[in-house]
């Protein structure tokens, strides 16, 4: 009779845990999405939503999951896994691997603390620092993944609603990377790569020439979509 495979008896299990660095655009100034945690430990201190996987649950489901109890909120726009974290040195408690997600999103609705947070609010990236365990590194990680991935992909249009105009989609690069862009070349370059297309004319509002919307272009993955040439962010 065939022995069922075991796990060492020395291997090291560790509780699996997601956290969600959350970006948006508001106000021209790039925010992440902070919980002030409700139970110890850490309690009362600023965090990263996230939280525990269930049984049987994948680290996307369960990030998904966090964002609605800890937030109430339904992440839209573009989820992707960060990188992994842990497992000694994290958490007070014990061993704990972390399965960090990157979602960056145009609009949300209206927050709504719960499960495991006492609050929720979008902060300035600027102001987000003393974070729990280690989201200031995670949220590091986090801004750089999307910084970079400005440069060479589509994915500044993940920030945007489906209709924008250039001077909109530049504001999103310039509050990313937190650097004034020349509007004619940004223009020249976005307009050139082939990942947007006309979509009429904005409606009355300021007096003077209706500016100009685009979309994006049809069947194009912001995530994957390569910028040829690409957009280098300003030293």
């Amino acid at each position: 009779m065939a022995q069922t495979a075991q796990f060492p008896a020395d291997a090291v299990r560790p509780a699996l845990a997601v956290d969600i660095v959350a970006l948006t655009v508001r106000s021209r100034r790039l925010s992440v999405l902070l919980v002030r945690r409700l139970l110890e430990p850490f309690r009362g201190r600023l965090a990263l939503p996230g939280g525990f996987a269930l049984p049987g649950e994948s680290p996307r489901q369960a990030a998904i999951r966090e964002l609605a109890e800890e937030a109430g909120v339904a992440p839209p726009g573009h989820l992707e896994q960060l990188r992994t974290y842990g497992p000694e040195d994290r958490d007070p408690r014990g061993p704990v691997v972390s399965v960090a997600h990157l979602l960056l999103a145009p609009a949300w609705g209206d927050l709504a603390s719960g499960g495991d947070a006492a609050a929720a609010a979008w902060v300035d990236v600027a102001a987000a620092r003393g974070l729990a365990f280690d989201h200031d590194r995670i949220l590091a990680d986090g801004l750089e993944r999307a910084r970079a991935k400005l440069e060479y992909s589509a994915l500044a249009l993940a920030f945007i609603p489906a209709e924008f105009t250039i001077a909109q989609l530049r504001a999103v690069y310039e509050a990313v990377w937190g650097a004034a862009l020349d509007a004619r070349n940004f223009s020249r370059k976005i307009l050139g790569s082939g990942i947007i297309q006309p979509a009429g004319l904005a409606g009355p509002g300021r007096p003077g020439r209706p500016a100009r919307l685009f979309r994006v272009a049809p069947g194009l993955d912001p995530a994957s979509a390569a910028l040829n040439p690409p957009i280098i962010r300003p030293a």
